[in-house]
């Protein structure tokens, strides 16, 4: 299954709250994590990139400046309204790792500094380990949170357990508006490379964590200090 640039390598966490360094971004990831991650992918992240790709996509096709105007506006409105809910969290880009069987796109431009991230699209990855009736249970179910329907899922992972990796699409929020507002000014200007080629600056700002990477960098817990003898 490909993703598009968010859900075609795109074809998704937690909460508002700064992450600072590698502890806190476990223990943040941790608080996901037991909710299952694909129960907070975000409904208007993934329709927003969703606008992207059909905007793009007429634009492209026949440079159709008019037709795209409607996706535009509907990514931009969707993007305020994620950015509004609680599916986004905070995060510098150097302390998400991307997944290795997704690596960035070779044009992405890494953010610097702390920036919020949106959980776009979501993706198992099979185990070539699994039983035959597990890998195509997987498969179901990439099918499902592809479509949005992560109760699905849920319920068809059910069928796998835990022996699985989870990999997430991470949009981050602020270049993403940025680049959907200018491909929205050239798209009205009739300059439809131009917006197109800010179309691709979004899809290529996402890149795709791995559940068990997150996990791996947080620091082994120190014993806790004994008490202070009482007097």
């Amino acid at each position: 299954m490909k993703f598009i640039p968010a859900m075609a390598a795109i074809s998704t966490l937690l909460c508002a709250t700064p992450l600072a360094g590698a502890a806190s971004l476990h223990s943040h990831w941790e608080q996901f994590k037991a909710h299952r991650a694909f129960h907070h992918l975000s409904a208007d992240g993934q329709r927003a990139f969703q606008d992207i790709m059909n905007a793009r996509d007429i634009l492209q096709t026949g440079g159709k400046t008019e037709a795209a105007i409607p996706a535009l506006y509907d990514a931009q409105k969707r993007l305020a309204a994620a950015e509004k809910a609680d599916k986004k969290f905070q995060a510098a880009e150097n302390d998400l790792h991307p997944a290795p069987q997704h690596p960035v796109a070779a044009n992405h431009q890494p953010v610097v500094g702390q920036t919020d991230w949106l959980p776009v699209g979501g993706e198992f990855i099979v185990n070539e380990t699994l039983a035959p009736e597990k890998k195509t249970a997987v498969a179901s179910a990439n099918a499902q949170l592809k479509s949005g329907n992560t109760d699905q899922a849920a319920e068809t992972m059910k069928v796998v357990g835990e022996d699985t990796d989870f990999i997430l699409a991470l949009a981050p929020i602020t270049p993403v508006q940025g680049a959907v507002y200018r491909a929205t000014v050239f798209t009205e200007g009739h300059h439809p490379q131009e917006a197109v080629d800010a179309l691709n600056q979004a899809l290529d700002s996402v890149i795709f964590v791995s559940e068990n990477a997150v996990e791996s960098q947080a620091p082994a817990t120190a014993a806790p200090a004994p008490a202070a003898a009482t007097k």
